[in-house]
């Protein structure tokens, strides 16, 4: 078995297929990647058990091969090398041999049977999304996913797709990010729970890619399949929470704001606030916001007044700053509009524009008690 590949180009795909491989496994093999050659395609795969993901490489060979190579290793000499074609020759003595201009280097590998093979999908459904909204709807739901093993379910990103459009949610009951789209739909409904890890790889990928998505889909599985990639991955198993119960519906009081000046205001006062809770007041009247903060311990608090557009009563209300932040942050618009009804029920946080036609973006942060 022998194969001639471009050294950048070679690196550069299994790069992306590395963000599969754990740090400790417990089956051995599975801190390789497994190389099938068929002529001049190369197929390279990485796998945890959970998630698998292949890429299929144009190299120049006329031989087959299935052969398991330490994905450590190879990577660290790859990374070492300039631009350079490559030459991979398998050797009698359970070495494969890498030959490059300056020099020559031998690792040992392993039997590529030993890999665990990828789940096939059992008559799965499908629906085709472009890269750009699957992209952005993994990056703006998946902060707000938690990280409870306890609730496994809510460690994911909440996918529905119906012929009305496609729906992606993710909460860690604290706070609730829903991102939809009506301009992209299915030709079935289906309701999944995807886990972070995958969507992770796949948001890392999709920011640069502009092709067709292809999500096929079971009970206990999904893949996507684009450009020369296969991501499969374990649903998580569960009832996702009814979302739409926890979104309070009638919000008298709104206030519209620069989100910039709102986000920059917040990571201030944040700075003086209570390490623990991380709480900050937000107390509004008439057209004033008054954004404060107090550590008792440490006697540390902080005070700013901005200049809101602000309709409805007088209100005081305490978040969590770390949470107001990443919300903020995770938005691209010029202005937001924050909905309240009392200090007990949570506040909704939208964009006023930046969005697409067919998108939008609700964000639903709890809010904390107040000692007054």
């Amino acid at each position: 078995m022998k194969f001639i590949v471009s050294s950048s180009y070679f690196l550069k795909q299994l790069q992306v297929l590395q963000g599969v491989i754990n740090n400790s496994n417990t089956l051995p093999i599975l801190d390789n990647f497994l190389f099938e050659l068929n002529k001049n395609t190369l197929k390279v795969s990485a796998s945890d058990l959970e998630t698998t993901m292949s890429a299929v490489l144009e190299v120049n060979s006329s031989n087959t091969g299935v052969i398991a190579v330490p994905a450590k290793l190879l990577l660290e000499t790859l990374k070492t090398f300039a631009e350079q074609p490559l030459t991979f020759t398998v050797l009698d003595n359970n070495t494969i041999e890498i030959n490059s201009n300056s020099g020559s280097y031998a690792l040992a590998y392993a039997k590529g049977e030993e890999f665990p093979k990828p789940v096939e999908l059992e008559d799965p459904s499908n629906t085709i999304v472009p890269a750009d909204v699957l992209s952005t709807a993994i990056s703006k739901t998946i902060f707000a996913a938690g990280n409870d093993d306890l609730r496994p379910v809510m460690s994911g990103v909440f996918f529905q797709f119906a012929t009305t459009g496609l729906t992606f949610v993710a909460t860690d009951a604290h706070k609730l990010v829903k991102y939809a789209r009506t301009d992209v739909t299915s030709a079935q409904k289906a309701e999944f729970i995807m886990p972070k890890k995958p969507l992770n790889i796949l948001k890392g990928i999709l920011a640069t890619s502009n092709s067709e998505i292809t999500i096929e889909y079971n009970d206990a599985n999904a893949s996507f399949k684009f450009d020369n990639y296969k991501l499969t991955c374990r649903l998580i198993d569960g009832k996702y929470p009814n979302y739409e119960a926890v979104i309070p519906k009638e919000n008298p009081n709104r206030l519209i704001m620069n989100r910039t000046e709102l986000l920059s205001s917040v990571k201030r006062v944040a700075i003086f606030s209570n390490k623990t809770t991380h709480q900050i007041r937000l107390k509004i009247a008439g057209n004033e916001l008054n954004i404060s903060a107090e550590d008792i311990d440490f006697s540390n608090k902080a005070e700013e007044r901005l200049n809101c557009d602000y309709q409805g009563d007088d209100i005081q209300i305490g978040f969590n700053s770390k949470f107001l932040t990443e919300m903020l942050t995770n938005l691209q618009a010029d202005e937001v509009q924050i909905e309240m009804s009392l200090p007990n029920r949570a506040g909704i946080l939208t964009p006023i524009d930046g969005l697409d036609e067919g998108e939008t973006v609700t964000m639903l942060v709890m809010p904390v008690m107040l000692n007054n």
